[in-house]
């Protein structure tokens, strides 16, 4: 291919304070529609903004997460624009000087490896009120209980050369900021939000004209509008015609993007210090306080798991989605510790699937780690097979009660008595002798099915070790 594409990205995330970034107000979501304002946050005259001092410590977590530099001073501006969802007029935010610049993430690569994605800055906002426009009988109502929420803007250098390498990067940063508890990062809730700017050129040639795609929610839409928007440019290019700089948005219906006002430039914003507000002044002492408290990130949380338990990639991705799922882990390998492969087996594969279905999460699961732990110990003294410890495990995410007193209510002991199994083989030989004489010809493929009905004919409760000997000793007796 004789292009080059380039992405930029820049990533609104809802800090999840309690309150807005300038008032008291609660921001909870789902409340009634305008339930969650003050004259503040709505804009009234006179009324003065006073900073959450949370979302400024959430938001130097997430700069040191990064590796970025925090700059002891910032300043926030006016970002003046109108809009039926912006009460004031403007947005506080900062442009000068943010809070956090010079930062990366590293993301996979195809074929292994890392890629360094330089992100600019991370700097604080509030966010803007919400339009509706669905089930109103074709009235746009405003919602104002969103407007003032606190926000960090991530802004990524033009680093991404593919729209896999652009999901990759917004994978690797949801999972960091959801880990650090900085926000949900719920991307159906708009805690989540991507612009994504793309342009293309040839290989060498200076950087194309860029075109925006505004307010990109899900990972499988902003892929598909990222190579959508390639594809447009490039025809517009062969085709003798100029690439405009617009703001476009992307219909996951249609599949295609249109185009929805001419790019702003930062003049066109008209920005200049807020007067409301002095700078954003935090010390080195407490900077430093709050990175002694950072927990070990997802990054490193996967390279001990790989090296220290032997899990594959793939698993100690998944079990370091989040800092209670890693937790979890650890303690169940704590009650577990013969096997934790066995452990993170189980873990991502049993118990999280159950999890999901029933609508709980990890930190309140049914099922405590030591309680699942309990379970494996059973697995591995023969108590009870792999396959009734499943049927186990439903029911104590139903009941809540441990696995050694379901076992013992329902009489789920392994059987390994050797003279019963004995007389479960031969019964089932006795019942099967075609098959018997057809195994004994050469069609081995048959020992599976003994088994099989030896396991059914014991109700799952015989030791399958156990079968497999004895019924290889009697099938050549």
């Amino acid at each position: 291919m004789s292009w080059e594409v380039v992405i930029g990205l820049e990533v609104h995330t809802q800090i999840n304070s309690k309150t807005k970034a300038f008032c008291g107000c609660s921001t909870e979501f789902g409340a009634e529609p305008n339930s969650q304002t003050c004259p503040v946050c709505l804009g009234m005259p006179g009324q003065l903004p006073v900073l959450n001092n949370e979302a400024v410590q959430k938001t130097i977590l997430t700069g040191l997460a990064i590796d970025a530099t925090i700059n002891l001073e910032s300043k926030f501006d006016r970002k003046n624009y109108f809009y039926p969802d912006l009460p004031k007029g403007y947005q506080i935010s900062q442009f000068t000087v943010p809070l956090v610049e010079h930062g990366h993430l590293d993301i996979p690569v195809e074929g292994g490896g890392e890629k360094r994605i330089g992100i600019t800055r991370i700097h604080m906002e509030e966010d803007a009120g919400k339009s509706m426009h669905e089930g109103l009988d074709s009235v746009s109502h405003i919602d104002l209980n969103r407007s003032g929420v606190p926000l960090m803007e991530i802004v990524s250098e033009p680093d991404m050369r593919s729209a896999d390498e652009a999901v990759a990067y917004l994978k690797q940063l949801h999972q960091l900021i959801r880990f650090l508890d900085v926000s949900g990062a719920d991307m159906e809730k708009g805690q989540f939000r991507c612009d994504a700017n793309v342009s293309v050129r040839r290989f060498g040639a200076p950087l194309g004209t860029r075109a925006e795609l505004k307010n990109l929610n899900s990972f499988r839409f902003i892929k598909q509008a990222i190579d959508y928007e390639v594809v447009r440019q490039i025809e517009i290019i062969e085709d003798g015609g100029q690439v405009v700089q617009e703001t476009r948005l992307y219909d996951s219906v249609k599949g295609e993007s249109r185009s929805m006002r001419s790019k702003e430039e930062a003049h066109d914003y008209r920005y200049f210090p807020e007067p409301d507000l002095p700078a954003l002044r935090v010390t080195a002492e407490e900077v430093a306080a709050i990175k002694a408290g950072m927990p070990e990130l997802p990054s490193q949380l996967r390279q001990r798991f790989e090296r220290e338990y032997g899990l594959s990639s793939y698993d100690a991705d998944v079990l370091s989605q989040t800092l209670e799922l890693a937790r979890y882990l650890e303690d169940l390998i704590a009650a577990h510790p013969a096997n934790p492969k066995i452990a993170a087996n189980w873990l991502a594969n049993e118990l999280l699937g159950r999890l999901k279905e029933s609508g709980h999460e990890i930190v309140n699961s049914p099922v405590s780690a030591s309680a699942l732990g309990l379970l494996l110990d059973r697995i591995a003294d023969n108590t009870i097979s792999g396959k009734i410890a499943k049927d186990v495990l439903d029911e104590m995410m139903r009941c809540g009660q441990s696995a050694d007193t379901i076992i013992e209510a329902k009489g789920l002991k392994q059987v390994s008595d050797t003279g019963a199994i004995d007389a479960m083989i031969q019964t089932v030989l006795d019942a099967n002798p075609d098959s018997v004489a057809e195994f004994k010809s050469g069609k081995d493929r048959l020992f599976g099915f003994f088994v099989g009905q030896v396991m059914k004919a014991s109700r799952g409760q015989a030791n399958p070790a156990l079968v497999n000997e004895r019924l290889k000793l009697l099938l050549n007796s």
